[in-house]
């Protein structure tokens, strides 16, 4: 089968599928390099760094390793299998080389994999209130899988787990918002100026009744208000380490996860505060029973809501 990166339509297809993976804030922090038409690089884009709330960029690699399970999927519906190195196959030391992509002979697809590539163009992060109706034990099962098979593990917490997480969700946000730099950062990416990326105030959702919402705070413009679920039921993806290639890990789990559950119909959107508050204060991370915690996802049945704005593929790719 023809190699996808042997023509530049074949390697925009592979290009917008990877652009579609969540990121931080919506920053997209990644580009692309095609190289001698064999292998795709992945790069991290250090201009779209959070530098403040991301001083050790372990949300741009998470959101890099997103793109990456996108970018994977697209070359197995292309008839590939897609081998990975942590370096490209030809050496290189470019500082922001994340990984590199070649796509080689293998069976057709299964069912299933189409079943996930499709669903890249129908995820999305859902900011309204969910209906707190309770997700099939069966379902979040499927979820742990799916980030097992990425090499990190997805914690399911109960009720009261939950309760406590969301409080410390809420003392973390309530710092970070104290930090005067952390605001004219995230006011950059949640002001709607760009078309491109960002959260633009349509997808930001509505502000919360009540003190303990399950949602970030964005200094909201909208006027909108809604209570949210009583009993959020949240998930946190963890690794066994917490280093580079074990955040570029979590964002593939991540993704792989928030395809399947897209598939069963279910929201998510993301409460990562304690997390930012730990690496804004560079704090040690304590390693827990179930791993380092990456990413804070909390999920539910919610309405369907507009994707938020993407950088064009050409922008994104360059060929050497």
């Amino acid at each position: 089968m023809l190699n996808p990166l042997a023509t530049h339509a074949g390697a925009r297809r592979l290009i917008t599928a990877a652009g579609t993976a969540p990121s931080v804030h919506n920053t997209q922090p990644w580009r692309f390099v095609v190289r001698h038409r064999e292998y795709l690089e992945l790069h991290a884009d250090p201009d779209r760094r959070l530098k403040v709330a991301d001083p050790r960029g372990r949300s741009l690699h998470i959101s890099c390793g997103a793109a990456l399970l996108n970018l994977r999927l697209a070359l197995r519906v292309s008839g590939h299998r897609p081998v990975t190195w942590s370096v490209p196959p030809a050496g290189g030391g470019s500082p922001t080389l994340l990984a590199a992509v070649r796509p080689a002979s293998a069976a057709s697809a299964s069912a299933a994999e189409h079943d996930l590539y499709a669903a890249i163009k129908t995820r999305r992060t859902n900011r309204q209130p969910f209906t707190g109706e309770p997700v099939p034990r069966a379902v979040m099962d499927e979820l742990s899988m799916a980030a097992r098979m990425e090499g990190a593990d997805l914690v399911l917490l109960g009720a009261p787990a939950s309760a406590v997480l969301l409080e410390e969700v809420v003392a973390a946000e309530e710092a970070l918002m104290g930090d005067h730099d952390y605001r004219t950062e995230l006011a950059r990416w949640t002001s709607g100026q760009s078309h491109s990326d960002g959260i633009p105030p349509y997808v930001q959702g509505p502000r919360p009744i009540g003190d303990l919402a399950p949602v970030r705070d964005f200094a909201r413009v909208t006027g909108e208000r809604a209570r949210f679920e009583a009993h959020p039921r949240l998930a946190v993806v963890t690794t066994p380490g917490d280093g580079p290639a074990d955040w570029l890990r979590a964002g593939q789990a991540l993704q792989r996860v928030l395809l399947v559950a897209t598939l069963h119909g279910l929201s998510a959107s993301f409460l990562n505060q304690p997390l930012d508050l730990r690496d804004m204060r560079r704090h040690a991370d304590p390693r827990h029973p179930g791993g380092h915690p990456q990413m804070i996802i909390r999920l539910g049945y919610g309405p369907a809501v507009p994707r938020a704005p993407r950088r064009p593929a050409l922008e994104l790719l360059r060929t050497a």
